[in-house]
């Protein structure tokens, strides 16, 4: 039985990320992670497989990622032996841009819509509980980020996201990674903080501000965190 009190934030906040995540696993409904494979998705995974190795791991799939990150998404997907379902956009890359042209330059918020928001809040409507990396730290979009929150989908499901290292540095989160051992995604080391679609990526000016060279610095989400009702 669960310890977890879902009318006591404060009691929630208290708990470590591994205590989360074991907590949250014992609640009834089915669970699963969205996995963009940069450093604070595996890090929840590597929690979570130590509890729930077949967990469902939800990629999505926009067409548009680096090389680099369908080359590391194969790599751990083997090694780990992870249950990974790919979700993507009705359209194909090559269908979008023939009916709207290219839309991460022109209008990258209906970019995001099709390729990201629509399939997840798809995909997501077969879960009760959603694992993130998101942390609070990583932009001020994120600030009041609860590790644990109800949100309703667009079609009116309401599930639990869980995000276990709301509270987390990016020094807590590499840490982690060097400490047990974690393969990492390559273009980090090329210098990239924040990982997207390649054609909305960039190494950011702003050091402070790791999400600053993501669509050029025009948005600072794609629309997956905010799509959502919190309840």
């Amino acid at each position: 039985m669960t310890m977890l009190d879902l009318d006591r934030p404060e009691s929630i906040e208290a708990l470590s990320p591994e205590a989360l995540v074991q907590e949250v696993l014992r609640l009834d409904g089915k669970a699963c992670i969205t996995n963009s494979f940069q450093i604070e998705d595996m890090v929840v995974l590597h929690l979570l497989r130590q509890v729930n190795p077949e967990i469902p791991v939800l990629f999505l799939d926009t067409g548009y990622h680096f090389p680099e990150t369908y080359a590391y998404r194969d790599r751990m997907t083997k090694e780990w032996k992870l249950n990974l379902i790919s979700l993507e956009a009705k359209q194909s890359v090559a269908a979008q841009e023939a009916e709207f042209g290219i839309l991460n330059q022109t209008n990258p918020t209906k970019c995001c819509e099709l390729r990201k928001v629509g399939p997840l809040m798809s995909g997501l409507a077969d879960y009760d509980i959603w694992f993130t990396g998101l942390r609070r730290d990583q932009s001020p979009t994120r600030k009041n980020l609860r590790k644990v929150e109800h949100h309703t989908l667009p079609a009116g499901k309401t599930l639990l996201k869980v995000s276990p290292l709301a509270a987390w540095d990016s020094k807590q989160v590499w840490n982690y990674i060097v400490r047990n051992q974690i393969e990492y995604l390559p273009l980090y080391d090329k210098g990239y903080p924040s990982i997207g679609c390649q054609p909305c990526t960039s190494i950011p000016d702003d050091p402070n501000n790791p999400r600053s060279g993501r669509w050029s610095g025009q948005k600072l989400e794609c629309g997956i965190h905010t799509f959502t009702e919190k309840e």
